[in-house]
């Protein structure tokens, strides 16, 4: 059992918002009953359409996304994709997202009267339209506003996503901590581009988007190493975890639990081999409980 500032998971082990979609679409592969968690994809106020393709694009070492956060609404997830998750005894945890403070504040609010969420995880990398389309994650003001404003909503544990295009993540973390998170997931995707040669032009529509899967892997366990020394509430990590060493590798860089994104995409079944894995190497290893490992790096 892993304990998550509250939020009871039956092992470390969850699924990164938008890679597996609202749990339903992984049901045939997966027994979601033996996740840690699902974290769904991200929710907006209003359905998002997201952006014109082409917006994905596989790249040596990982694959560039410029989805643009498409999703049914709040509401519609409420009405018609938590239901099916209340079948399963497992943690779902609510990705938000917003353009502005008062959207954060109304979508936890919502999500914090349906029954069936037990978590919020908030997704501060999204352009805050009133000051010019700065990501709201770069600027530790800026992400521990949306912060407070989220905790003001609701009863639930509040963990916040942090974006690694930032100069200094930690200090964000801090941020974020002093305003009432209770825990923090990092990284999201490291922002980046491809460009067709034969045309002169950037393979995806968008021109950039983010970079995920194995490639961003050293930077993301340099990043969750760095804020798991800074703060005092649990650390998620995330970033190109494909194995079950990559997973134990975050967890004794600091990690309290992980969540697998796009290796989902190379193996839907790679969830139940990480959690398989990372129990047979408890029990190798003769260790107790995964809590005595966390954040066990000499250096």
């Amino acid at each position: 059992m892993v304990d998550i500032a509250g939020l009871g998971l039956k092992n470390p082990v969850m699924t990164a918002s938008g890679t597996f979609g609202y749990g339903e679409e992984y049901a045939d592969y997966v027994d979601l009953n033996q996740l840690g968690g699902i974290v769904v994809k991200g929710l907006s106020l209003k359905p998002r359409l997201g952006n014109p393709p082409p917006r994905i694009m596989e790249t040596s070492g990982g694959m560039l996304n410029a989805v643009g956060l498409q999703n049914v609404g709040v509401d519609k997830f409420i009405e018609e994709k938590l239901p099916f998750l209340r079948k399963y005894d497992v943690a779902v945890i609510a990705n938000i997202y917003g353009e502005t403070y008062l959207e954060y504040a109304e979508v936890a609010k919502k999500l914090s009267r349906a029954q069936g969420v037990h978590a919020l995880e908030v997704n501060v990398s999204c352009p805050n339209v009133k000051k010019g389309g700065l990501s709201f994650g770069c600027d530790p003001a800026a992400a521990a506003e949306v912060t407070r404003r989220v905790k003001a909503e609701t009863d639930l544990p509040v963990i916040i996503k942090l974006t690694p295009n930032v100069t200094d993540i930690a200090a964000v973390a801090r941020a974020v901590e002093q305003a009432g998170a209770d825990a923090v997931s990092l990284i999201n995707t490291v922002t980046g581009m491809s460009i067709d040669l034969k045309t002169r032009t950037p393979h995806l529509k968008n021109i950039t988007g983010g970079l995920s899967g194995p490639a961003i892997k050293p930077i993301a366990l340099r990043m969750v190493w760095q804020v798991s020394k800074s703060v005092s509430i649990p650390v998620i990590g995330i970033g190109g975890i494909m194995t079950t060493e990559d997973a134990l590798e975050f967890i004794v860089a600091g990690a309290s639990a992980v969540q697998i994104g796009t290796a989902n995409f190379v193996n839907p079944c790679v969830t139940i081999e990480i959690i398989d894995g990372i129990r047979n190497y408890l029990n190798d290893n003769k260790i107790d409980n995964i809590k005595d490992i966390v954040g066990t790096l000499r250096t």
